[in-house]
């Protein structure tokens, strides 16, 4: 018995659309990088991109628990000194909620060129029209 390891060129991807609606982020942003990670499939090997891409829609009905929409700032810095822009998830969700996702997503993949390029397979959308209908993307529901 040899053990499976994945190879890059043989990897079939799949397309998987998530609604966000109603769903906590932390948990939406948990199973959609479980999915660019490949860790849903009996062939995940860790050291290859063997995931799939990842559809989220209706980002903006994303729900945050508690106090974090007054409490959790997002923060970017533009690398100068006093370049520090902090905004509150409350002005992030009405002015650009795709960004909150997007940046829980990719906080949960690995921080090195693998996790780039997973995260490259991610497209958030604010409500639910998208231009993937080409590749026939299955829904894959959140308990």
């Amino acid at each position: 018995m040899s053990t499976f390891f994945a190879k890059a060129n043989e990897v079939e991807r799949k397309w998987y659309v998530i609604d966000a609606a109603g769903l906590p982020l932390g948990r939406l942003a948990t199973e959609a990088a479980r999915i660019l990670r490949g860790k849903h499939k009996p062939t995940f090997t860790p050291n290859v991109d063997a995931g799939d891409h990842v559809i989220v829609i209706n980002a903006e009905k994303v729900i945050l628990t508690g106090n974090k929409l007054d409490a959790k700032m997002y923060r970017r810095h533009s690398g100068y000194p006093g370049g520090l822009k902090e905004v509150p998830y409350r002005r992030l969700m009405q002015i650009m909620p795709e960004r909150a996702v997007e940046h829980a997503v990719k906080g949960m993949l690995p921080h090195n060129k693998l996790g780039a390029q997973m995260y490259t397979k991610l497209k958030v959308y604010r409500n639910e029209n998208h231009p993937h209908q080409a590749q026939k993307p299955e829904t894959w529901t959140i308990q």
